[in-house]
């Protein structure tokens, strides 16, 4: 037997897209109100390419996934590019210009 992950130790990551009938607002509009939409029992999430539905406990895992993976994603977009070498001399001021400006040479 190989040694190996098991299927069962992980939760599978399953593709969401937004509800093609409520798009992703988890209502659609009745006669005089709003209704719960069908096509995704009010979540507004769908597996993607198949559109089945998630019970309720497995869309809250995979939303949680989400949630983890936008905020990894706003971490690293708030840390920056940071540039280094020349271009980093380049981009900051010097004061070396007229009436303190910056002065590239170029």
């Amino acid at each position: 037997m190989q040694k190996g992950q098991g299927l069962g130790f992980k939760r599978q990551r399953i593709e969401l897209e937004p509800c093609p009938t409520c798009k992703g607002k988890a209502v659609v509009k009745g006669l005089f109100y709003e209704l719960i939409c069908t096509a995704c029992n009010g979540s507004g999430w769908v597996i993607r390419g198949s559109r089945l539905v998630l019970s309720s406990e497995e869309l809250v895992t995979q939303l949680s996934f989400k949630l983890q993976q936008a905020q990894r994603e706003i971490e690293v977009l708030q840390q920056g590019s940071s540039i280094s070498g020349p271009a980093e001399y380049y981009q900051q001021n010097n004061r070396r210009g007229a009436g303190g400006t910056n002065f590239t040479g170029d």
